[in-house]
């Protein structure tokens, strides 16, 4: 059944992600450096799951700020149908993401890109660096090496980044081949970035208490006085900073 070949799949990719948790241990010491010193730690992700799965989750950490930036022009015009209706945002805005001042020098930068080639993502992770960020690729170096990069420099986010965090997509991302149909199915790159980013929480917890502090952690608002717990953590959060 194509079912239990799914999860068979996925089963090997979490096995894969499980069988080396160096850099894993390493991107969670690099965030609890940042907290003690009072940096923050952000989550940009410009794929599918990363930044929604980890902002504002029951057990998840307080510390963790996702980081959004956009620019699209909307202006169809019928009569120039060769045009394109919308530009998304070109790197070189990028520069602005900066000069908001609530990214500094310390804090680290989760960047989050499955193929890693779009000028955007390149972009964010070198003015980071430059920035004074650590930066952290959160990627799939195996199919992103057969990518061309769309930045100038020629790098892809693998090669532009502090460190990097494997997701183990494969080429393409999809994990199955299904005969009758022309592309695999069944991409790896949510499940996989979730699952390694979940065991760098896991890792900067234990890092934490190894330290003698204590990380905020959120609970549940579905709990009947959950907005009530949820608030106490964000002000405490506030007044520890991590």
């Amino acid at each position: 059944m194509l079912i239990e070949k799914y999860y068979h799949a996925l089963q090997e990719k979490i096995s894969e992600i499980a069988a080396d948790t160096a850099p894993i241990e390493a991107a969670a010491k690099m965030c609890v450096d940042s907290l003690v010193n009072g940096g923050v730690i952000h989550i940009f992700d410009s794929g599918h799951m990363v930044s929604r799965e980890l902002i504002y989750r029951a057990g998840g950490l307080v510390a963790l700020s996702a980081l959004t930036f956009g620019l699209n022009i909307e202006n169809k015009v019928l009569t120039r149908a060769g045009s394109p209706a919308n530009k998304g945002l070109s790197f070189e805005y990028i520069q602005h993401v900066f000069a908001s001042n609530q990214l500094r020098p310390g804090d680290v930068l989760f960047v989050g890109s499955v193929s890693g080639k779009t000028a955007n993502v390149v972009e964010i992770a070198l003015q980071g660096k430059a920035h004074g960020l650590k930066v952290i690729a959160l990627t799939a170096p195996a199919y992103s090496s057969k990518l061309e990069s769309e930045h100038p420099s020629g790098k892809r986010l693998f090669e532009a980044a502090d460190l990097v965090l494997d997701n183990h997509a494969p080429y393409g991302d999809a994990m199955l081949e299904v005969p009758g149909l022309p592309y695999g199915v069944c991409p790896a790159s949510g499940l996989g970035g979730a699952a390694v980013m979940w065991g760098v929480v896991a890792g900067i917890i234990e890092e934490m208490q190894s330290r003698g502090l204590q990380p905020t952690v959120f609970p549940s608002v579905n709990r009947p006085d959950g907005w009530t717990l949820v608030a106490a953590a964000e002000a405490e959060a506030l007044r520890k900073g991590y």
